[in-house]
């Protein structure tokens, strides 16, 4: 790419036009299915488990087939296959008139909605080595904008007409693969494009690559139970009601601000505290006030300390994008794809075990059958979960990188101080990265 500025900026308008549909439907999908199960908090809080636990699935089966399809045909096709598939996912949603084919909504965007691990093999493949963590936190503003518009108008929507937010998002998603298709350039050279491997394009043969290097394998591990740990946000509107009787338009502005804190940090925050800290530290760091931010959410007796939290939750955000740059050093730029696609079969596990997991705490801590009751339950299990997280951080390695030339440019290796290629995964012929 010769505009590397004008792909990232592609990229980040692609992922806040996702997050702003998505964010548009977050306040009122949980009361669409309570409305749907007749006002039970207990029944709806099983089933946005289950809805969550679908969408994984499908997540988990086809996002490495998508992630190496990008691998070998370019990325813009499959980000352009997401965009088209989520709008017309929240038009099946909007028209759903049983819980049966919102469900079947759920199934279709799960197939469909690849464009964020895509996005950030896009990014690994116009952006340096060093500077990936930056880049990444820059997606996590685009996480944050979208975050701040999407539940700020989707609440007042969804008062309007609870079907309301999901004609808008399917807009938003139309719009975006209309754009997409008219000026989205392609990012992966001919030249690191791979031979289709079937045997990658599965959710088991995906991990593999997650195993081809020792310090891979421990992100991995402590990646699933920081993945794991934020499902925990698939009850925090039906929390929110339960608890404060928050109404939608309250859940929709306390989404708002998690979206700002969220912009402001990974903008503001990720690239300065990586300079200066290192991809590890910032790591554990994020981590450990990802579980204070969760005990104090779980204790929060009222909405005002409930809302306090969101801040302290946020500066977790800085440990993602760490991850993410630690984690696309120690692969080649041809297998930068499979990674992310190896990336969200590990998200699709967690969203599988996370959802129910939550949801059925949550249920069954708020149930007057049983004699505790502890409605913060699910947030106290996910600081668990953090802290666990946190202890195998301090545990990794940080590369120490050093320019090969004047100038690093996208595609190019940086040798680490060691003297080999964190480029170069184990088993791959060094000339193939020339």
């Amino acid at each position: 790419m010769k505009n590397r500025q004008a792909a990232t900026a592609f990229i980040f308008v692609t992922v806040m036009l996702d997050m702003l549909a998505l964010g548009l439907i977050t306040p009122v999908l949980p009361k669409l299915i309570l409305d749907f199960r007749g006002g039970d908090s207990v029944s709806a809080a099983n089933w946005l488990g289950w809805f969550g636990t679908i969408f994984a699935l499908m997540q988990f089966f086809f996002s490495p087939i998508l992630g190496v399809i990008s691998d070998r045909f370019g990325r813009r096709p499959v980000i352009l296959l997401s965009n088209l598939g989520l709008g017309l996912d929240y038009i099946v949603m909007a028209l759903a008139p049983t819980i049966g084919w919102l469900f079947l909504g759920r199934i279709i965007s799960g197939v469909t909605a690849s464009s964020i691990p895509t996005s950030m093999a896009y990014i690994a493949d116009v952006v340096p080595k060093e500077k990936r963590a930056g880049a990444f936190g820059m997606i996590g503003v685009a996480f944050g904008l979208g975050f701040i518009l999407g539940p700020g108008i989707g609440g007042p929507l969804a008062d309007i007409n609870p079907r309301l937010p999901f004609w808008v998002a399917a807009g938003f998603s139309l719009t975006n693969w209309l754009y997409g298709y008219i000026f989205v350039p392609e990012s992966l050279r001919p030249e690191y494009r791979k031979t289709y491997d079937w045997r990658r394009a599965n959710p088991v043969g995906s991990l593999v690559l997650l195993r081809s290097h020792p310090e891979l394998w421990k992100l991995t591990t402590l990646q699933f139970l920081a993945y794991v740990s934020h499902e925990v946000f698939v009850i925090w509107a039906l929390y929110a009601i339960y608890r404060y009787a928050w109404s939608q338009s309250t859940v929709g502005i306390s989404l708002a601000i998690v979206g700002i804190c969220t912009a402001a940090i990974s903008g503001g925050l990720t690239g300065r505290i990586v300079a200066w800290l290192g991809e590890r530290r910032t790591l554990y760091i994020g981590q450990f006030f990802g579980a204070v931010g969760m005990v104090m959410a779980g204790i929060a007796r009222t909405g005002t300390v409930y809302l306090a939290s969101i801040p302290i939750i946020s500066l977790w955000n800085i440990s993602f994008p760490a991850a993410q740059g630690l984690m696309t050093h120690r692969v080649s730029e041809r297998e930068q794809g499979e990674l992310q696609g190896a990336i969200q079969s590990l998200r699709s596990i967690a969203f599988i075990i996370g959802p129910f997991l939550f949801s059925r705490t949550f249920s069954w801590f708020i149930d007057s059958k049983h004699a505790i009751y502890m409605p913060g339950a699910p947030y106290y299990v996910a600081a668990v979960l953090l802290f666990a997280a946190m202890l195998l951080a301090t545990r990794l390695e940080q590369p120490q990188f050093a320019r090969t030339g004047k100038e690093q440019t996208a595609g190019e290796e940086l040798v680490p101080q060691g003297g080999i290629s964190p480029g170069i995964a184990p088993g791959i012929d060094p000339k193939e990265n020339i």
